[in-house]
């Protein structure tokens, strides 16, 4: 439980962010910071009347001690009605990216991989962007932010997420394995995502749809892998990430 006022409003440096506060009709604090889709006092988070409930992922370095890069997602949607983005007109797409920079070396498509299936599980279509610590170049991992749009609808699956990883049928070995593992009956995602949410002191976080939820879509990742492997075999599609992980470490 936040206090918008006290512990947001007023100890920010952000002039950007404390321009947007501002008091709603209802007399509650309300504020909807920057960004270029739908921040407006139409899409505002307001208080009762300033205490609102939200979740945490991490706490960053400051921009001063870590820059960070902002990279366009390859599948951004087009957040338009009637314009639709690239990725869904082409279905050799994958194979343009797999040409431009930074994911035609290293591991970066294999991470955006991670992402899609991160956010397919929970139901995220908002995965506009994604940022890098600016001090490790291309040689680094990405780093999610902003999964407000998470946890939605549960009954539904959005399977338009889960274009890349169909499109490129690229996925670490530890991924897949993970997968597979998840799926089983005695150690299935939702009994251990369950087990770790009752430590928060806002337990219950997901209610049991949203956890059952993800057992489904686990097993809808897993059907467009076996679909990915059995077109173009195993070799192809898994990228053995293990055994280059185990000679690093020697």
């Amino acid at each position: 439980l936040v206090n918008m006022t006290r512990e947001i409003r007023d100890v920010t440096r952000d002039k950007k962010l404390w321009r947007t506060f501002f008091i709603s009709p209802a007399n509650n604090v309300c504020f909807y910071g920057e960004c270029s889709y739908y921040c407006s006092t139409e899409h505002a988070l307001c208080g009762k009347p300033d205490q609102i409930e939200g979740s945490l992922a991490a706490f960053l370095p400051d921009l001063n001690l870590a820059k960070r890069k902002t990279w366009r997602n390859p599948w951004r949607r087009s957040y338009h009605k009637r314009k639709k983005a690239e990725w869904e007109v082409d279905p050799d797409y994958c194979d343009e990216v797999k040409q431009t920079p930074p994911y035609d070396r290293g591991t970066r498509l294999l991470d955006v991989m991670d992402m899609t299936v991160f956010d397919f599980l929970m139901g995220n279509m908002d995965r506009h962007h994604y940022e890098t610590f600016e001090k490790f170049g291309n040689d680094t991992f990405i780093i999610h932010l902003d999964n407000g749009r998470g946890f939605g609808k549960h009954s539904h699956d959005e399977l338009s997420i889960l274009v890349p990883l169909s499109q490129c049928c690229r996925v670490r070995k530890s991924t897949y394995l993970r997968l597979q593992l998840l799926a089983k009956e005695d150690s299935t995602l939702s009994v251990l995502m369950e087990e770790s949410l009752r430590q928060d002191r806002l337990s219950p976080v997901l209610i049991q749809p949203h956890l059952q939820a993800m057992d489904r879509r686990l097993r809808v990742v897993l059907q467009v892998l076996a679909g990915c492997i059995e077109k173009e075999g195993y070799a192809n599609v898994v990228e053995d990430d293990l055994l280059r992980n185990t000679a690093t470490r020697r």
